[in-house]
């Protein structure tokens, strides 16, 4: 059956800009939902120092939550050969902290769409780049997966492998039993395409999943969100909420899942309305997991 992990989307900048509420207290908030695990991010913490990670560690250990899974958005794509060089060496130091939690998957990106970066340069960048760092994460027996991802929340530009050709194009030429995909449907439908689409052609490459739902503004459609993209983190025109009551078909994706026999890492990415809707998400997973794996 699949693990339940939990991504305070709601509380991105909170933890990594403003710096209004520590990594212990989003440990103590999360301990209230009902996961096994916390997915984490590189700007929740204030320094790699073993001493600090310590405590990190233990505090969750305290209440009983593991950090299974590691969402880390590198930049391989960006134009300049010595800001990809930094980009890799920030990669290493943090699988080095994802090995000292134990973690067991750290998401893997192609970078953002720089404009004067072609589609064949990207690829051959992100290539390259995914060849240094896999030899890393085989060392400290750590899955790297590639998300179908839309935009981090701090940068500029959309993801480069957001459209589904360039992202298969890339993940169709890692072999490696350390490599594998971590699928977000939301990210496909604001890609434009089918998210269940997607799933089929990458459902024996899932390795762990990210679960939310996403909505659309009334009056916004999908091209406005790509005519405003060019500013920082997403876009004002969506809106998450409450797992299984927005766009997703999660009784297909889960049962396509339990058919190639995944039963890996799911993080939620809600919150955005506050804790009352993030433990409904986790309410919805769990019956799900138990009407798909529990049999």
């Amino acid at each position: 059956m699949p693990k339940l992990a939990a991504f305070p989307k709601c509380y991105m900048d909170e933890l990594c800009e403003t710096r209004t509420m520590t990594i212990f207290e989003w440990i103590d908030l999360a301990s209230g939902l009902g996961v096994d695990g916390l997915e984490m991010y590189p700007g929740f913490f204030l320094n790699y120092r073993r001493s600090y990670l310590l405590s990190v560690k233990a505090a969750m250990a305290e209440k009983g939550l593991s950090a299974p899974m590691f969402c880390v958005s590198p930049d391989f794509t960006h134009p300049e050969a010595a800001v990809r060089r930094q980009e890799i060496e920030k990669y290493r130091k943090i699988l080095d902290v994802v090995a000292f939690f134990g973690g067991e998957t750290c998401r893997i990106l192609s970078g953002q769409a720089h404009k004067q970066v072609s589609r064949e340069e990207g690829v051959a960048h992100v290539l390259e780049c995914f060849q240094e760092v896999l030899h890393d994460a085989a060392a400290r027996k750590i899955t790297l997966v590639m998300e179908n991802h839309y935009k981090d929340n701090f940068w500029i530009y959309p993801e480069f492998a957001q459209p589904h050709d360039i992202f298969l194009e890339i993940v169709d030429q890692i072999d490696s039993p350390w490599f594998g995909v971590n699928y977000d449907p939301s990210n496909a439908i604001l890609a434009g395409e089918d998210p269940l689409e997607l799933l089929d052609a990458v459902k024996d490459k899932v390795v762990s999943m990210h679960a939310s739902d996403r909505y659309l503004l009334p009056g916004a459609t999908l091209d406005d969100i790509k005519k405003r993209d060019g500013s920082k983190g997403y876009s004002d025109l969506l809106a998450h909420g409450v797992i299984g009551r927005g766009m997703n078909d999660y009784d297909t994706i889960f049962r396509t899942l339990h058919d190639v026999g995944f039963d890996g890492w799911v993080s939620i990415e809600d919150g955005m309305n506050g804790m009352d809707e993030l433990k409904e998400s986790v309410r919805f997973l769990r019956a799900k997991f138990d009407q798909y794996w529990g049999a």
